[in-house]
């Protein structure tokens, strides 16, 4: 599990409840039920309302995404890279096929399958670009979706005020209660704008976050496909490579 997403939750929810605390308050006093309900299903409501019923499985997957998914590990596959690339150059593409089949990653299999068939260079490039097209639409939904959640929680909240509230007049023949009420109505509102910064926006930033790091590890696997099918040499690959990925590790060990 990645500990950022979970322990920044933790961190903020613990910060609020020791809030409550300090000023002589319950935590107990914003666990209500109603409003609870009101402003996470309505803002997963809201949010399901702007898309397609078949977005729901790919937004839970995005979420679980939110909470597992690690760095990728793009020294790892340069080294892998860098391998591969001297082994073309030294013994032809040919020699590539049984590597092809015992790559751990799908994509770098496949641009490495089409490399060893011979397949166009152009051909290539349009394919892993497509998959690269794909993954991004596909993470872009739940960056979308969750910061559409982020949108909508502190209206919905409001909402649940303004129901809290009818209740409250409702009830004016009993001052006794009133204060009780008041401050009932207000809980929903506080979910609101709880719910959206502590939650559905960080959980888009995350996600976006995530695809930005692992478009960018698909294009650098892409960069290193290409470089292998010209017949590029180690040490240039290696350079090209270390250009796409973020950052400048210090350079690996001549491959060549």
């Amino acid at each position: 599990m990645e500990l950022a997403t979970i322990g920044g939750v933790i961190l903020v929810f613990g910060a609020v409840f020791a809030s409550l605390i300090m000023e002589g308050a319950s935590p107990t006093s914003i666990i209500l039920i109603p409003p609870i309900i009101l402003v996470f299903v309505g803002s997963i409501g809201a949010a399901v309302s702007g898309g397609y019923l078949a977005d729901a499985m790919i937004i839970v997957k995005q979420l679980v995404k939110a909470f597992t998914a690690k760095p990728p590990k793009s020294d790892e596959a340069v080294a892998e890279l860098i391998a591969l690339a001297d082994v073309a150059r030294r013994e032809g593409l040919l020699a590539l096929e049984e590597k092809a089949r015992n790559a751990e990653d799908p994509f770098l299999r496949e641009g490495l399958e089409m490399t060893v068939d011979g397949t166009d260079a152009d051909e290539i490039y349009d394919v892993l670009a497509a998959r690269i097209k794909t993954r991004k639409k596909t993470d872009h939904l739940g960056i979308k979706f969750f910061a559409d959640m982020g949108g909508y929680a502190p209206t919905i909240g409001i909402i649940g005020t303004v129901i809290g509230l009818i209740h409250v007049l409702s009830n004016l023949d009993k001052p006794e209660e009133l204060g009780h009420l008041i401050a009932g109505a207000f809980v929903a509102t506080l979910w609101g704008v709880m719910s959206a910064n502590v939650l559905w926006l960080p959980f888009s930033s995350k996600l976006k976050r995530i695809s930005e790091a692992e478009v960018a590890h698909l294009e650098m696997v892409l960069e290193g496909v290409m470089s292998i099918q010209a017949g590029t040499s180690p040490r240039v690959v290696e350079k090209r490579l270390r250009a796409v990925i973020a950052g400048d590790p210090a350079p690996l060990e001549d491959a060549a």
